[in-house]
């Protein structure tokens, strides 16, 4: 195997007959006789030869948002993908940077044994400032050398734009973005926490205030929260929509997000406010969480040195704590619940996938799903019909069940229920609303169900 790495880092161009194709941002030539497999986020080649116990995997990772170095990127993938598939490895021995085209590639490897056979890691990273792929390699054998050269010789990766989305000006009237205490038919409108926070309703957001310190928790807003993997532009569109009309004036303004794994979204500015013409300090943020639940969050407070008295200094580290406390405060979008509130149909879904894979070669090895289909209808009286649907299993075994029950509820207090039958006995639960644009979310226990019906 010693050639490979240096076969490995063989970029020129090859005059290829064979079948072009495109994977994401990749376009890249099939390489003949190989098993091809894809998935919603990797494409994948395998071959093996049984009677000599040799095979090899390529795998191409789908682009994601880059980190601010391309050594980073590498770091940050080799923890992520290799040592989640191959966890007994050495630390990998890496090649010098490559620079063509626009992007820059880290390569590295590292060996590890499977009863007794000495097997290869490989790992390209690729960046363009803007935009990673990746690709892993696992083999155990140097006779698909050429084949793993040519295959990577044929890649032509398409550079990012540096602004996927361009910000938008004046295209909202300032008078809609006052947003006003919202009536909006359920009970309460406002909480007191006992930690001196107070949140209530509006039209476009939820504002909690405490002592000098305003905080803004804006509503889900598709047009600013759709995946752009330009993190700069989309944190400069989303300002330009949800902050700047607000404002007459900014200075010392200043945009500084990192990119991670759950990336950070972070922006500053002295404004002068339109409503009352004070001079305030404004940090405009968002924490990308993998499941997508990260929101944006505008903190007003008359100075710099008030906010990073409640909440710390700006750090360039993505994944300190300090960022927590700041993602936290969307945790105060709750109020409390009426029994009259609760008439209607509320109903929750969820599915998901777990998808197997041999740890040594990739292969696919089989898809454990699950969804489920939950709703509560409460009307007259204080009764309740509950039921809950859900399948199960294999790919080829998926198995059916569903449990219904009725009764009537009590409303133990403005947080509690509790339901006369639930599975076949009296069951409580916690109860409260998060609010979203022109309705509210239910959640009952730690489950969400959606628009009231």
């Amino acid at each position: 195997m010693k050639n490979i790495i240096s076969l490995l880092l063989i970029l020129s161009s090859i005059n290829m007959v064979a079948q072009k194709e495109i994977f994401d941002i990749a376009t890249y030539t099939v390489p003949q006789g190989w098993k091809k497999q894809t998935s919603e986020s990797t494409l994948q080649f395998t071959k093996e030869d049984t009677n000599l116990g040799i095979y090899c995997a390529i795998t191409l990772f789908k682009s994601m948002p880059s980190t601010a170095t391309t050594a980073e990127n590498f770091d940050l993938t080799w923890k992520s993908f290799v040592k989640q598939m191959v966890s007994e490895t050495a630390e990998p021995q890496l090649q010098p940077t490559e620079t063509e085209n626009g992007w820059e590639t880290k390569t590295g490897f590292a060996t590890f044994e499977v009863e007794g056979s000495k097997n290869v890691v490989y790992l390209i990273t690729s960046s363009d400032k803007v935009t990673m792929m990746s690709m892993l390699i696992l083999t155990n054998s140097d006779a698909y050398q050429s084949e793993i050269t040519n295959f990577i010789a044929s890649i032509i990766l398409k550079k990012s734009t540096n602004a996927t989305k361009k910000p938008i000006k004046n295209i909202v009237k300032t008078e809609k973005l006052v947003s006003n205490t919202k009536n909006d038919g359920f009970a309460f409108t406002t909480t007191n926490f006992d930690n001196g926070c107070n949140s209530t309703v509006k039209e476009d957001w939820v504002e909690v205030t405490k002592e000098n310190l305003k905080v803004v928790l804006h509503y889900p807003n598709k047009a600013v929260d759709d995946y752009s993997s330009d993190l700069m532009a989309g944190l400069k569109y989303a300002w330009d929509m949800l902050v700047a009309p607000k404002y007459s004036r900014a200075t010392n303004m200043e945009f500084k997000p990192l990119y991670s794994w759950q990336s950070i979204e972070f922006a500053e500015a002295e404004m002068v406010e339109k409503s009352t013409g004070k001079t305030v300090y404004v940090v405009f943020f968002k924490k990308h969480y993998n499941n997508g639940s990260g929101r944006y969050v505008e903190f007003i407070a008359a100075d710099k040195f008030s906010f990073e008295k409640e909440f710390g200094a700006y750090t360039n580290q993505a994944l300190a704590s300090s960022w927590d406390k700041m993602a936290n405060m969307t945790n105060y979008n709750k109020f409390a619940v009426a029994a009259n509130d609760l008439k209607g149909k509320w109903t929750s879904n969820f599915s998901g996938m777990t998808q197997y894979v041999n740890a040594y070669t990739g292969a696919n090895a089989g898809a454990n799903t699950h969804a489920s289909n939950e709703s509560f209808e409460f009307g007259a009286g204080n009764t309740y019909k509950w039921d809950l649907g859900v399948a199960s299993g294999f790919v080829g075994n998926i198995k059916f069940q569903s449990v219904k029950s009725s009764g009537k509820f009590t409303n133990l207090n403005n947080w509690q229920v509790k339901f006369s039958d639930i599975e076949g006995k009296p069951k409580s639960y916690n109860v409260q609303f998060s609010c979203i644009k022109g309705a509210r979310v239910l959640w009952i226990g730690e489950t969400g169900f959606g628009k009231q019906e």
